[in-house]
C-alpha cells in the first residue's frame, strides 16, 4: 500500500471524526480535504462513507450502557420503547428526502464553494439562534415526545446540503424547538448512529463496484483515525456544552468559508468549484 494513500486516510480519517458530531459539517470539511489532498474521485468518495463506520463506533461506545438497556428493554419498557419511536420518527425525513433529491445534490452542491457559502449562512443561523432567549421545556432524551422527534428529523434533513453540518441543524433545532443544551446534542448523537449506518450501507450497496480488498489497509486507517478522534471529541463536547454556547463554532465556518472563497476567487487552490 503506497504510504502517501495511508497518510491521506489518517488525515481524512481525523476530519471525520473531528467533525461528525461538532456543528461544522464533516460532510463539507471532507469535500474540502479530499480537494486539497486529491483525493475526491470515486475510490475517495467510498472511502469517506467507510470511514463514517469509525464514528458511529465512538458513540456506540460513549454510550454502550444506555444502547444496550434499549435493546434489552425494548418492546416491554415505555422508555426505551419511546426513545426507538422517536430515533424512527426523526430518521424518516431526512431518509426519504434523500432518495429522492440527493443525487441531484450530490451534481451540483458537492463542491467547494456551495459548501463555504453553507458554512457561512449556517454559521449566521446559529448566532442568531444563541441570541434568541431560550425557553427550555425538555431537560432530557427522555422526556421528548414523537412531535419533538418530528421537528429534530425534519432539521437533520438540511444536512443533505453540504456544509450544512447534521449534527448543527439537529442540535440547533433543538435548541430553537424547546430542548436543553444536553438533550439535543444526546439526541443528535443517538440519531447518528441510525442515520449514519443506513447512509453507509446505501451507499457500499450502491458503489460495490468500487469495493477493492487492495484498499483494506487505507479503510482500516481511515477507520481507527475516525473511530479515535471521533470518540474525543464527543467526550469533550459533551463537557463543552455544560458551560459554553456554540458561538465559536459558528466564527469558524465563518473564517473557513470565507478562506476557501478567497482562495477560490483568486486561484490560490484548485477547489471543485460550482
Amino acid at each position: 500500500m503506497d504510504l502517501l494513500i495511508l497518510l491521506k486516510a489518517l488525515i481524512l480519517g481525523i476530519v471525520e471524526g473531528l467533525t461528525e458530531f461538532l456543528p461544522v459539517s464533516s460532510t463539507g470539511h471532507l469535500i474540502l480535504a479530499g480537494d486539497l489532498l486529491n483525493f475526491n474521485d470515486a475510490r475517495g468518495k467510498l472511502f469517506e462513507i467507510v470511514i463514517q463506520s469509525g464514528a458511529i463506533l465512538a458513540v456506540v461506545w460513549e454510550y454502550r450502557a444506555r444502547i444496550a438497556g434499549v435493546l434489552r428493554g425494548f418492546g416491554h419498557e415505555r422508555l426505551a420503547n419511546r426513545l426507538v419511536l422517536n430515533l424512527a420518527i426523526a430518521f424518516t425525513p431526512l431518509a426519504v428526502l434523500g432518495l429522492l433529491f440527493k443525487k441531484g445534490i450530490e451534481a451540483h452542491l458537492f463542491k467547494a464553494v456551495p459548501v463555504a457559502l453553507a458554512f457561512i449562512v449556517g454559521a449566521f443561523f446559529i448566532l442568531w439562534a444563541e441570541r434568541r432567549k431560550h425557553t427550555v421545556r425538555v431537560n432530557s432524551v427522555d422526556e421528548m415526545t414523537p412531535l419533538d422527534a418530528l421537528k429534530l428529523g425534519l432539521a437533520q434533513a438540511l444536512a443533505l446540503i453540504p456544509g450544512t453540518s447534521r449534527s448543527g441543524a439537529t442540535i440547533i433545532g433543538g435548541l430553537l424547538f424547546g430542548l436543553s443544551r444536553k438533550a439535543a446534542t444526546e439526541f443528535s448523537f443517538f440519531l447518528a448512529i441510525p442515520t449514519l449506518i443506513a447512509a453507509t450501507f446505501y451507499q457500499l450497496y450502491k458503489e460495490r463496484a468500487l469495493l477493492n480488498a487492495d484498499d483494506i489497509g487505507m479503510w482500516a486507517v481511515g477507520f481507527i483515525a475516525a473511530l479515535v478522534s471521533a470518540f474525543l471529541c464527543v467526550r469533550w463536547l459533551l463537557r463543552f456544552i455544560s458551560s459554553h454556547d456554540f458561538t465559536p463554532f459558528a466564527w469558524y465556518r465563518i473564517v473557513f468559508g470565507i478562506v476557501v472563497l478567497i482562495t477560490w476567487q483568486l486561484d490560490l487552490v484548485a477547489w471543485t468549484a460550482g
